[in-house]
């Protein structure tokens, strides 16, 4: 079984998705020929469009929480997986502000898009989900959306952990223990805390509880970028003695035997994916 991951943007934040310093378009996970979108925000269209990926590929489509940076092109990544709308397929997950709404959040997706997949979940911490075949574990987060969650997919190489947008405390850290892969959002450098975020010390205290094989920094925000998002990346590891990476817009994760780590071919000229002809 194949497990791989694309990278379609690595950024986040309201500065970096403002601006789009990184794409901030999510991931595509693809296990097997069949694709999980996670988190489509701003630039997931643009990404997808430049890889040459037609979104009618993808069978579920998975968000995190509320804001912007991770759900804002999700409706047409709906359109998209379910042919403009036209044939009922694919499934639709999020936390219960991105789906039904809660306090002042949400919700995030209109009826008429929640009505256009076969299905629709909501999830909570503590859920145990079967989505296209790959067991998901739902997480608890300390996050400013307070219904946020982090996942770990279970792939026959071992778990991958996406832990979405979260203060740091062992609680939460010891969740994703015997994580092989954990993608970990970090979205400032040392010495720079934001509420609600994690910054490079955070990112060193978790990779020391979890203790993964390959930590893979995301949701980087402007200040990140600008003091050297690698630098930041290779203190955690001198740190730990755990192999971290910041990762790249379009960057690829092969979880297998072994974990390679490439680039997708990027296009610039104009493309009409075969679905839509």
């Amino acid at each position: 079984m194949t497990f791989r991951i694309i990278f379609l943007g690595t950024g986040g934040g309201r500065h970096t998705t403002a601006f789009q310093v990184r794409s901030t378009g999510g991931m595509l996970i693809e296990h097997d020929g069949r694709f999980i979108h996670v988190d489509p925000g701003p630039g997931a269209l643009t990404q997808m469009h430049r890889i040459h990926y037609d979104p009618a590929q993808t069978e579920s489509v998975i968000i995190s929480h509320s804001h912007p940076d991770h759900y804002s092109d999700a409706e047409s990544v709906i359109e998209g997986m379910t042919y403009g709308g036209w044939e009922k397929r694919g499934h639709l997950y999020g936390s219960p502000t991105v789906l039904e709404g809660a306090g002042n959040l949400g919700p995030c997706i209109s009826p008429y898009h929640r009505g256009l997949p076969e299905g629709c979940t909501v999830f909570m911490p503590g859920d145990v989900l079967d989505i296209d075949g790959i067991r998901v574990d739902i997480h608890k987060a300390k996050h400013s959306d307070p219904t946020n969650v982090g996942f770990t997919f279970h792939t026959p190489h071992g778990k991958v952990s996406y832990v979405s947008d979260t203060e740091f405390t062992e609680e939460i850290a010891r969740q994703y223990i015997g994580t092989r892969v954990l993608i970990l959002p970090t979205t400032t450098p040392r010495g720079n805390r934001i509420k609600y975020h994690m910054c490079t010390d955070d990112a060193v205290e978790f990779e020391r509880i979890v203790k993964p094989e390959l930590a893979v920094f995301v949701h980087l925000g402007v200040v990140i970028i600008r003091a050297g998002a690698d630098s930041e990346a290779k203190h955690v590891e001198d740190s730990t003695g755990v192999r971290t990476i910041a990762a790249r817009d379009r960057m690829i994760l092969d979880v297998g035997e072994s974990l390679s780590v490439s680039e997708a071919p990027c296009f610039d000229d104009e493309w009409i994916p075969p679905s839509s002809v």
